[in-house]
């Protein structure tokens, strides 16, 4: 489908791609194990790139894959040039690239501009007490005795005379991006117009184009809105991330980069494509899936959600798209609070919003949490949702013929665990709604990525959520409803055709009657 015409969002600089893109996340780690070593690797994603595109799925973003100890399961990168050995080589990767574009479809990879690990050699040179050009690349005081006001920080083990401020993990130093309002009595504190934070700027820059060169599609990336320090509501990272968008798509127009910020009016301004709403923040997207009475159980409430939502959806004035994903490396599993049924009402809904959808490997499959791991590299009570990907009934469930003890993660045991296989042949199962979800999303530009919404009931505890997508002359509304009963709306257009059921509707004039725990689209 030509989306270039009559498209109901106002940015100008989103590619083609990424407006008929329907994204799948894939966690390198636990994905597929393609040499028995316990680990998932590039070519076991190779292997699978065919299921992913049978999925429905047109675009990739792979968590990050670069060299790295894997103290924060590589987000601490020990080098950004270089693809991390475990996984394959850089031939590999750009292999990977090609067999991606191959089937007609993108990748974006994890960017982390935030820190990097100890062992990076930009933090080597900058911890020796000779001044040399990297001595400003991350945030350091004058003194051992002085920590930065409001982070952690190193200190006392190193050469150099000062703290260096951390992002979050005692092994991920601070790139230094600069203060937007720095203390003059703290000469350390350096502002963004200095040598050492446009240097940073400048070293990123060299490997968006490093990778990009090599054929990746664009990026997502990690902790967008946190670059700036003591940055007053987001000003100076926004004027920093519009410098880089700006060499970005005049360079590479093609690329999409995508961003970890959570507030979509800031991260649009400052040129990214598209935010993603986050499971912290002022998003409320917990309440949907992850609280204590999630909407999606059919127990909560989700009309705050909905008012942040069209907070955002305003402030932003459309320049750009606001994913909401099934889940991610972060955050618990979707099946964990969400069950049965609900999980395909859940899908309904995230794949008939604007914005590119994001699914969370396994997500598709109802993967369950596994509860009572040990943290590994870094995941502490996330490490549960990392679990290897679940593909069959054989040897580790058809992700590694490693011996079970040599896994990254221990797998889930229950002999009836998900797994691809299974659902494939089950016309009925979770995997099969959401491929037949997918395709209908595709077949309507108004359910697409570009398209409007109205919201016409906010999904208050115990009433159903009902909104309209349009784009151009079409219009569908989305009707959910979670709960155990069934519930009753009043229509405002006469209906034209049903184009999605799961569970039933009664239709008589403007009236409908949903049935418990059900799902529709219908066509005005």
């Amino acid at each position: 489908m030509n989306l270039d015409n009559n498209a109901e969002i106002k940015a100008t600089n989103i590619p083609a791609w990424l407006k008929e893109a329907v994204f799948y996340e894939i966690y390198p780690q636990s994905f597929k194990d393609s040499n028995a070593d316990g680990i998932g690797d590039f070519n076991g994603i190779i292997q699978k790139l065919d299921y992913i595109k049978g999925l429905g799925c047109n675009a990739i973003w792979m968590n990050p894959c670069f060299d790295s100890p894997f103290g924060d399961a590589g987000y601490d990168v020990r080098d950004y040039y270089k693809a991390a050995p475990r996984y394959g080589t850089n031939e590999d990767l750009k292999n990977l690239f090609d067999e991606v574009h191959k089937r007609g479809m993108h990748i974006l990879l994890d960017l982390v501009p935030g820190h990097t690990s100890i062992e990076h050699k930009w933090f080597k040179e900058s911890l020796k007490a000779e001044k040399n050009e990297f001595s400003d690349r991350y945030v350091w005081t004058d003194s051992v005795w002085e920590d930065p006001e409001g982070y952690c920080s190193l200190k006392g083990i190193f050469p150099r005379d000062g703290s260096c401020m951390l992002s979050f993990f005692s092994n991920q130093p601070a790139l230094n991006y600069g203060f937007y309002k720095p203390d003059p009595n703290k000469k350390w504190q350096q502002s963004v117009d200095a040598t050492g934070p446009k240097a940073t700027v400048e070293a990123i820059k060299d490997v968006m184009r490093f990778w990009l060169k090599m054929g990746c599609d664009g990026f997502r990336v990690d902790m967008a809105g946190s670059l700036v320090k003591n940055d007053e509501n987001g000003k100076g990272t926004i004027a920093l991330w519009k410098k880089i968008s700006s060499f970005l798509y005049k360079e590479f127009p093609d690329a999409a980069m995508v961003s970890e910020w959570g507030e979509p009016d800031k991260s649009l301004e400052g040129g990214f494509q598209m935010d993603f709403l986050l499971h912290f923040g002022p998003s409320h997207y917990n309440d949907l899936f992850r609280c204590e009475t999630p909407y999606f159980a059919g127990t909560g409430d989700a009309s705050a959600f909905v008012d942040k939502y069209i907070e955002n959806y305003e402030k932003s004035d459309r320049k750009g798209l606001i994913c909401i994903p099934s889940g991610n490396h972060d955050m618990d599993r979707l099946s964990k609070t969400i069950k049965g049924d609900n999980l395909k009402i859940a899908f309904a809904f995230l794949l008939s919003m604007p914005g590119a959808p994001f699914i969370y490997y396994g997500d598709e499959i109802g993967m369950r949490f596994v509860e009572g791991l040990n943290s590994v590299e870094g995941g502490y009570s996330r490490t549960g949702a990392r679990s290897p990907m679940q593909w069959d009934d054989g040897v580790n469930a058809g992700f590694s013929t490693a011996p079970a003890a040599d896994l990254y993660i221990k797998q889930d045991d229950d002999p009836d665990r998900p797994t691809v296989s299974k659902q494939e042949k089950d016309p009925d199962s979770l995997l099969n709604e959401i491929k037949k979800i997918i395709e209908i999303r595709k077949s309507h530009l108004a359910l697409g990525n570009m398209g409007q919404i109205e919201f016409v009931t906010k999904g208050k505890q115990g009433e159903p959520l009902v909104y309209k997508r349009t784009f151009g002359d079409e219009c569908i509304l989305v009707a959910l409803n979670p709960m155990d009963k069934e519930t009753e709306i009043v229509l405002d257009d006469e209906t034209k055709k049903v184009i999605y059921l799961f569970g039933s509707n009664i239709i008589k004039g403007r009236k409908m009657v949903l049935s418990a725990q059900s799902a529709t689209y219908i066509l005005l």
